[in-house]
């Protein structure tokens, strides 16, 4: 199966954060060398997308969180949570969701799961993530696919969430809950066609199948 899938930096990569002026955009440079810098103006090939505002983020991906349940939380958690909600795309049977799920828990991410098992899903993931790979995450409008810690701890960071936790203790997601509504998914298709493909055997060039067409 597909392990941690690493992103490698060739050249400048360009990632677009939402600055607090509403007029203005901040851009993190990361350069080869692991430097960071800041600047208004943006990089040539920036291919990087903005994290978004909870006004502006993708259908589909708004977080479960009650505001009245963030009124308790520190101010820097509560922000971030309400600028950039983060959502959780994961699927049974798959080791690194699991891992990705410890990372957010053992930081303190307040986050909605949702479960990818069905052809459906599997589409709605690739319209929010640009992928089919699970664990996948949206941060804001930011689609983070795959898990690789030290690229999730950096759209983390960039999205203001502390590095350790600050939630109330005894806090829990809820459960997750599938990515289609199975109510909509039985209107979109006859009942015949709501059976998950039976799986196929792997490409020889292919790690491992995920479950139906979800890679992991």
């Amino acid at each position: 199966m597909h392990a941690r899938r690493t992103s490698c930096l060739i050249g400048a990569l360009a990632v677009l954060l939402a600055a607090a002026a509403p007029a203005q955009t901040l851009y993190r440079i990361v350069g080869p060398d692991g430097r960071v810098t800041y600047t208004d103006r943006p990089p040539p090939g920036a291919t990087g997308a903005p994290l978004g505002s909870t006004a502006s983020r993708p259908a589909g991906s708004a977080s479960g969180v009650d505001a009245r349940a963030m009124a308790d939380w520190p101010a820097t958690l509560r922000q971030a949570a309400t600028r950039f909600p983060v959502t959780f795309y994961a699927a049974e049977g798959c080791p690194p969701c699991e891992e990705a799920r410890r990372l957010l828990q053992r930081r303190g991410v307040p986050y909605t799961e949702r479960r990818v098992s069905t052809e459906e899903d599997v589409r709605r993931l690739q319209e929010l993530t640009g992928g089919r790979l699970v664990p996948a995450a949206t941060i804001g409008r930011q689609a983070v696919s795959g898990f690789q810690e030290q690229d999730w701890q950096g759209w983390l960071d960039s999205a203001g969430y502390p590095r350790t936790r600050a939630l109330p203790a005894g806090w829990q997601p809820a459960p997750a809950t599938p990515l289609v509504p199975r109510t909509a998914a039985v209107a979109a298709a006859p009942a015949a066609s709501q059976a998950l493909p039976r799986p196929q055997p792997a490409p020889a060039t292919d790690p491992g199948p995920g479950t139906g067409g979800i890679r992991f």
